[in-house]
């Protein structure tokens, strides 16, 4: 209940320019946010290892 009222709190319009931050649609976290993928770290792993992401592949050396 606490994340959901947080996303909907996000989704206001700030007062202040400065006050905005970006979270990751899918889940709403707020942290580890990546901008060229839109979306937070674990999500962006989840979505790579299953393959949804194009052009994203393993490293392996």
């Amino acid at each position: 209940m606490a994340r959901k009222a947080m996303m909907e709190k996000h989704r206001r319009k700030k007062a202040f320019k400065v006050r905005e931050y970006n979270r990751c649609p899918l889940c709403g976290r707020p942290r580890a946010y990546m901008r060229r993928f839109d979306m937070c770290r674990i999500c962006f792993r989840q979505l790579a290892g299953f393959g949804k992401l194009p052009g994203v592949v393993k490293s392996s050396w």
